[in-house]
């Protein structure tokens, strides 16, 4: 399992800044390994971050994206103390799912 998504989240003037650190491998498929054998890709597909219940991001990723994605974006609204959560899923089928609140 990956470590969790390291997520900030912070309000200025009614506008949220988030930012995250995504632990992901991100292998394209086309890399080889010392002995020459292709690693399989492996790379995350979606990310969906949500303020309360609303989606404030949606975003496709695909074998380009570099290892450890990270991610910088603000929305209009949220209050302190308001729960940020960041799921995505990757091409093999695993996810995850991390929250933290806005300061």
């Amino acid at each position: 399992m990956t470590a969790p998504t390291r997520i900030r989240a912070t309000l200025r003037e009614g506008v949220t800044e988030v930012r995250l650190l995504m632990t992901h491998p991100m292998e394209n498929g086309l890399r080889k390994d010392a002995e020459g054998a292709v690693i399989a890709a492996h790379f995350i597909t979606e990310v969906t971050v949500r303020h309360r219940e609303r989606v404030v991001l949606a975003a496709n990723f695909g074998p380009s994206v570099s290892t450890n994605p990270y991610l910088a974006f603000r929305f209009a609204g949220g209050a302190a103390g308001d729960e940020i959560s960041v799921a995505w899923s990757d091409n093999r089928g695993e996810s995850r799912v991390d929250s933290a609140r806005i300061a």
